[in-house]
């Protein structure tokens, strides 16, 4: 057994998870991801990847490679995957290009040197890069380029926005935009500051929903990350929200969105006053954000990064409509049972009762808040929901938050054909067996928590 670590309160989490049904939320323009799509769990067979390419705490001359499916569980792929030929690397920024290459840029100085250029290597693989050059920002009488991040938009052009200072002022920097001109990406549009978000700002990620354009800049001046939108890319924006605005504290930057599969969004940034590194979650467009969290494994270790997100095959099949029962990966005589009304976690056997075996039986069905997701009915037609995080069993009410407590998403599992259910409406939070009681808990990132959450399809008792 586990222990089990301290549990936010609901009433805490849900003040950003009154999300709207995944079919109802768009997909937006961010790096990596073209064109338009539903956001929605992946479909059997396959799986959700997410990438990143961060620097490290403890060395800014290489980069790591680390994928996830979850956004949350960040493993290492590739230790010091990519060391430029001279010079450093920080704040890489990652997409996949039409290609089918993945970019990444960043800048090519350390905090304290003069940088006028900017990095570039590509990848066909994630794991091996390839230098391709050095390019010199043309602003006259330019200091510092910095942070350079991918920006997609809904044309399908390629652009790139740096925070650039001069030497009139070194550390007063402005956010520009440069567009590719060709699709190698090796020719690049005059720089054009974006407007209305102002100098000293730094760090201004940006991502599209519908016609509108947000942007995530960091104030130099006050420490916190801002929010502003326009209806052009280059602006004028309007700056919305300043100073604590989302709870997640000062000296923050980097900030870097993807759409998770729920169709909430997810911002990740970089706390450099405390040396963690966090994320926080938004279900109404921006306007509130769940209370930021450290970034499990990677906290502490990685820098400022920006995230690419696929659909790639190779993920978990669990057939619907049909019965099975799931046996825990780590205590194999141990499956689920309903007991109660509640998920427990007790030993079966073939010499256990009918009836015991009847409540270690359940059907799986379509998610009822996304057909691509899971949900697990008991022969009374009742549903496996959280509730405080409890895994339970209740009447289907008919009310969307009933669906979404009742949806799960198929993540792999740590063994060979076992698979982890993460909740629908908590990304990053897993049926978890604690004390031989099931429980939606938060992913710590460890090997032990996988274990804890992963159980394997098997024939049905009953």
């Amino acid at each position: 057994m586990t222990s089990r670590p301290p549990m936010p309160s609901r009433r805490t989490l849900l003040r950003a998870m009154a999300a709207l049904p995944a079919s109802a939320v768009l997909l937006g323009e961010a790096p990596g991801l073209l064109g338009t799509a539903l956001a929605a769990a992946p479909p059997s067979g396959s799986a959700t990847r997410y990438t990143i390419v961060p620097f490290l705490n403890s060395n800014d001359g290489t980069v790591n490679v680390y994928q996830s499916d979850d956004a949350t569980d960040f493993r290492l792929l590739k230790a010091s995957a990519y060391t430029p030929p001279s010079n450093r690397i920080r704040d890489a920024s990652i997409f996949r290009h039409t290609d089918g290459y993945y970019y990444i840029t960043y800048t090519t100085h350390t905090w304290q040197d003069t940088s006028t250029t900017i990095g570039f290597a590509r990848s066909s693989d994630r794991v091996t890069w390839t230098f391709l050059y050095d390019y010199t920002v043309p602003i006259a009488n330019l200091s510092r380029a910095w942070a350079p991040e991918w920006f997609v938009d809904s044309d399908g052009s390629v652009n790139i926005i740096v925070s650039c200072s001069t030497a009139n002022d070194q550390w007063i920097f402005t956010p520009y935009l440069l567009k590719a001109t060709n699709s190698a990406l090796t020719s690049w549009s005059s720089p054009v500051a974006l407007s209305g978000i102002g100098a000293n700002h730094i760090d201004t990620f940006i991502v599209k929903i519908g016609s509108t354009y947000h942007a995530f800049p960091k104030n130099e001046t006050t420490k916190y990350i801002e929010y502003a939108t326009a209806s052009n890319l280059t602006g004028p924006y309007t700056i919305r929200r300043t100073g604590d605005w989302a709870g997640w504290g000062s000296y923050r930057e980097g900030p870097a969105l993807v759409q998770l599969d729920n169709g909430g969004w997810r911002i990740f940034f970089d706390g450099y006053g405390d040396g963690n590194y966090y994320y926080s979650d938004s279900y109404d467009t921006f306007a509130t954000w769940s209370a930021p969290a450290a970034l499990p494994a990677v906290s502490g270790t990685a820098r400022h990064f920006t995230v690419v997100k696929e659909t790639v095959s190779g993920g978990p099949s669990l057939a619907r409509n049909v019965t099975r029962s799931f046996r825990s990966v780590n205590y194999t005589t141990r499956y689920w049972q309903e007991q109660s009304s509640l998920l427990n976690l007790p030993v079966v056997s073939s010499t256990s009762t009918t009836a015991e075996k009847q409540a270690s039986t359940f059907t799986v069905v379509p998610g009822l808040a996304d057909a691509n997701g899971y949900s697990f009915r008991d022969a009374a037609g009742k549903y496996l929901r959280h509730w405080d995080f409890r895994a339970r069993f209740d009447a289907n009410d008919g009310t969307s938050t009933f669906a979404k407590d009742a949806t799960f998403i198929a993540r792999t599992g740590s063994a060979s054909g076992s698979i982890r259910f993460e909740s629908y409406n908590y990304p990053g939070y897993y049926l978890r067996h604690y004390s031989y009681q099931l429980r939606v808990e938060r992913s710590d990132g460890t090997d032990l928590f996988r274990q804890d959450s992963s159980f394997t399809p098997v024939t049905a008792w009953a």
